[in-house]
């Protein structure tokens, strides 16, 4: 099957393209980016008007399969990233069981070779059980198809634990990614603790939670020489310690998730379950620096941190319901409207943050239209004009709190592995 997208602004920052051309996929591979491209037997898709980049990649989603599959599933969720424009996600390990293993590592991978709409790529777990304190196959796991350990929503509070997770993960060439909080100093939180949770009578979960964390963890880094990434950052102090030892050439790197950078804590509506995630939505000071942190470069790549819960548990008292909102379908709107429309970034900046800045470290080999490169393609609009609705949502869930928003720009079409995954004309 062959596939000639024609006609529209080509940026890959991958090769610092960007202009007009036609992309040809042939055998599901890219085949080349030109003017005036064709193939026999082709299928064209007019692209005139729109943006065509390389696949998009979220680097943290929560599939919950295994275990939790009343919430989400590998096929559900991976329709939901292919109607968002992603072309590869990469799955947190909180499943039941946990994927600390080759078995489950080995499980999704199958899973997904089967019934997934995009590439899915597993991250194995920094512990047994992601209890945080015997370390996790990590070799086994990486050989079954892990591209990266973390534990998630449950950080590696023993430093020790942290340090051996460092030295062994280096050894196998492995990212390691920290959900940075200090449980002593967040327990019993449920949203930011600063002026809208006093007036709400709720309690905080401080900033400081998460900047102890960062910076003990920056310091085994250091010690270890390992890949460090902040997974979701959310504080300002956090993201001036990553772009500081960043520019002292450690490999450190961090995500902002569209929520943290499109929200404050005082844009919650109060009570509502769909504005309850971790780490919390912060006050505007720290919005403001996550901002910064991606127009400065030290934020490396925007993720979703989708994280699927039903509605029997997300209708609850405040205080009960669990952490999380789904993010993979708002994505690209929310970086448009938020960070492009405004003109805080450009597009091209836009296209990094979601290709070759988690390619840079996961190291996938994708994220680019480079001959040969595999053909996943991201079509999109900055101009199209459409309303989110949850319901009509692919995932299992309908926890997000952006239902009813009318957005200027978001994803035409998908493309994974040269096969049209998901289009906007053809959606349900």
């Amino acid at each position: 099957m062959s596939i000639v997208i024609k006609n529209g602004r080509v940026i890959d920052p991958a090769s610092n393209t960007d202009r007009v051309a036609d992309v040809l996929i042939v055998e599901g591979k890219i085949a080349g980016v030109a003017p005036n491209l064709s193939s026999p037997h082709a299928e064209v898709f007019d692209a005139t008007g729109l943006v065509v980049a390389p696949g998009f990649i979220d680097m943290h989603v929560h599939l919950r399969e295994p275990g939790f599959e009343h919430a989400e599933n590998i096929e559900s969720g991976s329709r939901a990233a292919a109607a968002g424009g992603f072309t590869s996600v990469c799955c947190m390990p909180n499943t039941k069981p946990v994927n600390d293993s080759a078995m489950v590592t080995s499980y999704i991978v199958e899973r997904a070779r089967r019934a997934a709409a995009v590439n899915v790529f597993p991250i194995g777990a920094i512990t047994k059980g992601s209890a945080g304190e015997e370390l996790a196959a990590i070799g086994a796991m990486k050989a079954a198809g892990a591209v990266a350990i973390s534990d998630d929503g449950q950080p590696v509070m023993n430093a020790r634990v942290m340090r051996r997770a460092m030295e062994f993960a280096r050894s196998f060439s492995l990212p390691v990614i920290q959900h940075c909080e200090d449980l002593n100093l967040s327990a019993g939180g449920d949203m930011h603790e600063g002026f809208a949770s006093a007036r709400l009578g709720l309690r905080g979960i401080p900033a400081a939670s998460e900047d102890v964390m960062v910076a003990r963890d920056l310091v085994l880094a250091q010690l270890t020489g390992a890949r460090y990434h902040v997974a979701h950052i959310s504080t300002r102090n956090a993201v001036a310690m990553v772009d500081h030892v960043r520019r002292q050439g450690l490999a450190v790197s961090c995500e902002a998730t569209p929520h943290h950078f499109a929200l404050a804590d005082t844009d919650m509506r109060p009570y509502d379950s769909d504005f309850k995630m971790k780490p919390p939505l912060r006050s505007g000071c720290h919005r403001d620096a996550v901002v910064e942190g991606i127009v400065n470069g030290a934020v490396s790549a925007i993720a979703t941190d989708h994280a699927p819960h039903p509605g029997s548990e997300k209708m609850q008292e405040f205080e009960r319901c669990p952490f999380g909102i789904i993010g993979l379908e708002t994505a690209i709107a929310l970086a448009l409207a938020e960070l492009v429309h405004p003109g805080r970034i450009t597009l091209n900046r836009m296209v990094e943050l979601f290709t070759t800045g988690p390619d840079s470290v996961l190291r996938l080999n994708r994220g680019t239209l480079a001959p040969g490169a595999p053909g996943d393609v991201t079509v999109f609009s900055t101009e199209l004009t459409w309303t989110y609705d949850v319901n009509q949502s692919p995932s299992r869930s309908r926890n997000s709190p952006f239902d009813g928003r009318t957005f200027r720009g978001g994803p035409v079409a998908t493309i994974v592995n040269g096969e049209f995954a998901w289009r906007r004309d053809q959606q349900a």
